[in-house]
């Protein structure tokens, strides 16, 4: 009762999978990473830069450290903001996070 290696070979396993539905599951994984992880991100990274673009003098602005004031002086990289009477910071454009409706700092 021996099998010829040609029989044995002829009974075949599973058929050899396309190149493309071995690369399929990864490409499925690389469209959701992008649309829940890397465009919002982009998305949020934009309006960013957009609203860092449009300061202007006098808007009152919420800085990451969470401090508020009011815009004094704006330069190229640099953000000169009022705190107080007579008290001012320089803060990087980036650090502004955002821009208070006008109004909120006379409330607080």
């Amino acid at each position: 009762m021996l099998v010829s290696p040609a029989a044995a070979q002829a009974a075949g396993g599973p058929a050899p999978a396309s190149p493309l539905m071995s690369l399929l599951p990864l490409i499925v994984l690389f469209v959701v990473f992008w649309f829940l992880l890397l465009r919002p991100q982009m998305k949020k990274a934009k309006e960013h830069r957009e609203l860092v673009a449009k300061l202007q003098k006098g808007d009152e602005v919420l800085t990451n450290g969470g401090i508020a004031g009011r815009i004094e002086d704006l330069g190229e990289s640099f953000v000169t903001v009022e705190v107080a009477d007579k008290v001012s910071i320089k803060v990087q454009r980036g650090a502004i996070t955002a821009v208070l409706p006008k109004g909120t700092l006379k409330s607080a």
